[in-house]
C-alpha cells in the first residue's frame, strides 16, 4: 500500500512542481525515488513530528501542497495540538499521511498500535478522513487529495495486504465502494482498510449458508457516503479501530438521525490492545477474524 501511494505522489509531484514531502526520519527504501527526483521539494524534518507539522503549515501558507509522512502513532496522536491549531483551524493544504494504521506495527505493542486516530481525525473541523483497503486504493486516494484543496488525512497500513477487486470502482471522496451482491442483500458488511479483505472471506462463507451479503468499502470516513447506509436494512460494521468514535460511531450516528437499519460494530473494545502478536493474531484475539464476521452476521440476521 505504502509503495502504490509514494508512486502515485511522484507523478503528482510531476504534474504539480508545488507539491512536497516532509518526513520524520523514516521511510528509508521507500521515499528515495520523490527524493531523488525531486531534491528541492523533499525535507526530511528529523525526529521532530510536531516541528514537521509547523514546517508544512508554513509551505502551504505559501502556497505549496505539503504531505507529511511518518508512523502512525508519531503524526497523529504526537502532533494532535499542531494539526489542529495550525493545520485545520486555517484550512492549510496539508496531507497527513501515516503508516502502520491499525494493527499494522502488532508486535511492536501497545506503543505502535493506533486503534483512535480515525476517531481524532474525524472530529476535527475541515478535515477530510481517507481509509484505503489496498494499494490501487491508497493511488487514488493520493491522486484525489493531491487535487484537492484543504487539509486530509490518509490512514494507510504496511505492505503485504490482499489485493481486492476495486480496479474498475471509480474513486470518489465520500462515495463509498460496493460490490458483492449489490441488490436483495440479507446484511450489509460496511468495513474499511485492510480489514476490507476479511469481509470478502466472510461473505463466501456467508454464501455457502444461503445468505447474501453485501460488502462497502467505507474508504472516506469524513465526509460520510450517508447514500449506501440508507440502502441497507441490516448493517454490520467492521474496522481495526476503536470501538469508539470509528467508522461504527460514524454509521451510527446516521442512523440515530435519520432512522434505519438493524445495526451491530465490530471493533476493539474501549481498551488497549495489550497483547503482542502479528496482525492476524490480533485480529482474532478482538473477534475481527472472519469467522467472528460470519457469526456477527449471522445473529443479525436471526433477530
Amino acid at each position: 500500500m505504502r509503495k502504490e501511494w509514494l508512486a502515485a505522489l511522484v507523478q503528482q509531484a510531476r504534474l504539480n512542481k508545488d507539491i512536497y514531502l516532509l518526513v520524520g526520519d523514516v521511510g528509508y527504501g521507500l521515499v528515495e525515488p520523490f527524493r531523488d527526483e525531486f531534491p528541492d521539494r523533499f525535507i526530511n524534518c528529523g525526529i521532530a513530528e510536531q516541528n514537521m507539522i509547523g514546517v508544512a503549515t508554513g509551505l502551504a501558507f505559501s502556497g505549496k501542497t505539503v504531505f507529511v509522512y511518518s508512523l502512525s502513532n508519531f503524526v497523529t496522536f504526537r502532533c494532535l495540538e499542531q494539526i489542529r491549531n495550525d493545520v485545520c483551524y486555517h484550512k492549510a493544504n496539508v496531507k497527513i499521511v501515516c503508516s502502520g494504521g491499525g494493527l499494522s506495527y502488532g508486535n511492536l505493542g501497545m506503543t505502535h498500535h493506533t486503534i483512535q486516530d480515525i476517531a481524532i481525525m474525524r472530529c476535527l473541523p475541515n478535515m477530510t478522513v481517507e481509509v484505503p483497503s489496498e494499494g490501487w486504493a491508497a493511488a487514488q486516494a493520493t491522486e484525489a487529495i493531491a487535487k484537492m484543496d484543504g487539509p486530509c488525512y490518509l490512514r494507510l497500513e504496511r505492505d503485504g495486504e490482499t489485493v481486492l477487486p476495486l480496479r474498475n470502482e471509480d474513486y470518489t471522496i465520500g462515495k463509498a465502494s460496493t460490490f458483492a451482491h449489490r441488490n436483495g442483500s440479507d446484511v450489509m458488511l460496511i468495513a474499511t482498510g485492510g480489514i476490507v479483505a476479511n469481509a470478502l472471506h466472510a461473505v463466501r462463507k456467508l454464501k455457502a449458508e444461503g445468505i447474501k451479503a453485501t460488502v462497502v468499502d467505507m474508504h472516506t470516513i469524513k465526509p460520510l457516503d450517508g447514500d449506501v447506509i440508507h440502502s441497507a436494512n441490516r448493517i454490520l460494521t467492521i474496522e481495526e479501530h476503536s470501538i469508539v468514535g470509528g467508522l461504527g460511531s460514524a454509521v451510527a450516528e446516521v442512523l440515530a438521525e435519520d432512522g434505519g437499519a438493524r445495526f451491530r460494530r465490530l471493533g476493539l473494545n474501549d481498551c488497549f490492545c495489550h497483547e503482542i502478536g502479528d496482525q492476524e493474531y490480533l485480529r482474532a484475539k478482538h473477534h475481527l477474524s472472519i469467522d467472528a464476521i460470519v457469526s456477527v452476521a449471522e445473529g443479525l440476521i436471526e433477530e
